[in-house]
């Protein structure tokens, strides 16, 4: 608990896509700016008057839970998540808020012109568009990846700002977003296997590397197992996990945790690690050449 709690949070932020700047001896960032770091450790936001450290950062502005929101930490952290106990959720868990999607633009140019940047294959990017599984948003122009629950109904939502600076841009997930639906792709009843990433972008990126890779398949949108434990209850056919993590320290250090969970269900486990950092820097240096 301490490790998560110890956590630096300039670091953890920009990991988020946040874009930092020092004001003398504290910290603040683009997109809020009545938020203050001081001393790397703790936060206070002078606008709602709510402050703390690393785990309440990622449940005020993250829409973690307290469980989630540690275990995050800890493998950003180099840790593995502890045996915090999985059969209730703590008591300082707060109800999620109504959750709904930002309302869509009239076309999603912004949107498909940042992907093809990317390196996203243009049908890839047509695919997803079509199904419901990506626009762009009205206000702001971010990429919204739509999660959908095995009904079809909407229940997750991440979004991705389609302006990068040195690399980053703003990261977040739609406020009452359910983190164990993620951005999963539809199931093909005949495939007995899911491949999980950690992005939308870089699953969207191994279907441009590998076309014949149009279904069963999740974005866990992180690094938190739910979203590939409820793939697996939706699609109770699914024997064979293929963890396509990111290639670091975090995403290996979670491929291992994953691994264990799926053996202990009885499944067949496999890992196809990207040769560069993501399967992103992939698809992207592959559309350079």
């Amino acid at each position: 608990m301490e490790t998560a709690k110890d956590t630096d949070l300039p670091d953890l932020l920009e990991h988020l896509g946040y874009h930092l700047k020092r004001v003398g001896s504290y910290y603040t960032t683009r997109e809020m700016d009545s938020l203050m770091i001081k001393g790397r450790r703790t936060w206070k936001r002078y606008s709602s008057g709510k402050g703390g450290d690393a785990i309440t950062f990622l449940q005020e502005f993250e829409n973690m839970g307290f469980r989630e929101a540690v275990n995050y930490l800890l493998e950003f952290n180099g840790w593995t998540a502890p045996a915090i106990s999985r059969s209730r959720a703590p008591p300082e868990e707060e109800q999620r808020p109504e959750f709904a999607l930002p309302l869509a633009n009239s076309d999603n140019r912004r949107v498909f012109a940042y992907l093809r940047k990317r390196g996203i294959a243009p049908q890839v990017i047509r695919a997803f568009l079509n199904t419901g599984l990506l626009y762009e948003d009205e206000k702001y122009h971010n990429c919204v990846f739509v999660g959908r629950d095995g009904e079809g109904i909407p229940r997750f939502a991440s979004k991705r700002g389609t302006y990068d600076k040195d690399g980053t841009s703003f990261k977040r997930d739609v406020l009452g977003s359910d983190k164990s639906v993620a951005f999963p792709i539809p199931c093909d009843p005949d495939l007995p296997w899911v491949l999980v990433f950690e992005a939308p972008i870089d699953l969207m990126s191994f279907c441009t590397l590998h076309r014949e890779a149009r279904s069963n398949a999740i974005a866990l949108c992180g690094l938190y197992e739910g979203g590939l434990d409820r793939y697996l209850k939706d699609h109770p056919h699914l024997n064979h996990v293929v963890l396509c993590l990111d290639n670091d320290q975090a995403g290996q250090l979670a491929t291992k945790r994953l691994a264990k969970l799926a053996q202990e269900k009885g499944l067949t486990v496999d890992a196809l690690i990207p040769v560069l950092k993501d399967w992103n820097e992939g698809a992207a240096t592959r559309c350079c050449k």
